[in-house]
């Protein structure tokens, strides 16, 4: 049997029977004919929120860029297109998306879908880009949500996990493309955050803090800056205690920066350096793990003081780890749902039973600040817990059973932590 996996190699999907449509049409007939399915977008996440033991459709085949309204500034494309690539074909135009995650390989979808996000202040995750989205639901019919016809039910279906049907097309909202800078800082102690996160945070369109939990540092700064923006701050030698970096850094220690968009102030394009990991390269350090932990912004100190107390545990395992700010959204699923946030993230070395016996550590150091993990990735919070976290969960319960009444889309991850069953 013919057991695929997902793009870092740490889950194998549970059955061979993938399909890859290549047109609507083909989706509805699948959808009409099977009887229970998931689907996948380019397989970054790292858990099973996307795996079924019947079949799974892949829509990479489905990645083309439909249309650009230049008037109401949007682009509709068909779910499967990659991030890279979508932006890529957007500059040519003139335009941008208003942020990006770490790796522009994933499929807008499948980020959409999971509540995927980039870091900035002002910068709500790319979910909250999507203004109408078009959907294959359980009966093969085609179903838009959108702003015009339902606002509350477009907050409710753009983080989706999946659950309500087979996405096929999504209207993203654009803006003019202005090109960025990207600066490295390297050594800025954790206690400066205690005084100084607000302006840390806010002196850029988008900053990345990384620490390896050695000890009470974040190894390297990044900031990525529209060279249109009236800075608040003057890029020197200096940067809260950090120190600019002399070349080019990957955020992995020892690892070489070939893989990395262009960092030393270098001006480029939003695609080439809003994201830290080049199109064209093999992304991050590859063989890995990721945990994420999302919160209210205004603990972000507390929580990082509360990680530092258990760093020996965390540290030997660790590739790195990174603070990213989101701006509150209205989307029921989201982890920044009427709250500015702040994340961090995890990158692990690939020892699944090390690891996991670390994350319960870590979310009951977080637990305080009622931290919720990333949908795509390795967590080990209770269902009831994750439920409590989102006010929204019984109108999402209801808009799944609405769409999907017999549980077509339904896998063990959205039954355990969505519908409580089965755990």
């Amino acid at each position: 049997m013919d057991l695929r996996r997902n793009w870092a190699g740490n889950f194998q999907y549970s059955t061979s029977n993938w399909h890859e449509p290549e047109s609507v049409e083909e989706v509805q007939q699948l959808v009409s004919t099977l009887k229970k399915m998931r689907v996948v977008g380019t397989r970054h996440s790292f858990n099973s929120i996307a795996d079924s033991n019947d079949n799974i459709i892949s829509l990479q085949k489905m990645n083309k860029v439909l249309s650009i309204d230049r008037e109401k500034e949007t682009v509709t494309v068909e779910a499967g297109i990659r991030y890279g690539d979508l932006c890529q074909m957007l500059h040519q135009h003139g335009y941008a998306l208003h942020n990006l995650a770490s790796l522009p390989h994933i499929s807008v979808a499948g980020a959409c879908a999971t509540a995927t996000h980039g870091s900035g202040n002002h910068n709500q995750n790319l979910a909250a880009a999507v203004s109408a989205m078009e959907v294959v639901t359980a009966d093969g019919s085609l179903v838009t949500f959108s702003k015009e016809k339902s606002e509350e039910e477009l907050h409710g279906a753009v983080v989706g996990l999946g659950g309500l049907g087979v996405v096929t097309k999504l209207t993203l909202n654009i803006l003019p493309s202005d090109q960025m800078r990207q600066d490295v800082y390297e050594n800025l102690p954790l206690a400066q955050l205690e005084n100084h996160f607000d302006t840390i945070f806010s002196s850029a369109y988008s900053v990345s803090l990384f620490t390896d939990w050695q000890d009470d540092r974040f190894n390297q700064v990044w900031l990525k800056t529209k060279l249109t923006d009236d800075q608040t701050f003057s890029f020197g030698e200096d940067f809260y205690g950090a120190k600019a970096a002399k070349e080019s850094l990957h955020p992995v220690p020892g690892v070489g920066a070939e893989n990395c968009t262009a960092q030393l102030g270098i001006p480029g394009d939003p695609v080439d350096r809003l994201p830290h990991f080049r199109m064209d390269f093999t992304p991050s350090k590859g063989q890995e793990l990721q945990s994420e932990y999302i919160l209210s912004r205004e603990h972000t100190y507390d929580a990082l003081c509360a990680i530092s107390q258990i760093r020996e545990q965390i540290a030997p395992l660790l590739l790195i780890s990174e603070v990213r700010t989101i701006a509150q959204d209205e989307l029921w699923l989201s982890p920044s749902y009427k709250q500015d946030s702040v994340a961090i993230h995890f990158t692990w070395q690939d020892k699944w039973q090390e690891v996991q016996q670390v994350l319960p550590l870590i979310e009951a150091q977080l637990e305080p600040f009622q931290a919720k993990p990333h949908w795509g990735k390795l967590f080990t919070t209770s269902p009831d817990a994750l439920q409590s976290y989102y006010e929204k969960m019984p109108d999402f319960q209801q808009l799944l059973t609405k769409y999907d009444p017999n549980g077509k889309f339904r896998n063990t991850f959205l039954n355990k932590y969505i519908f409580n069953e089965g755990k």
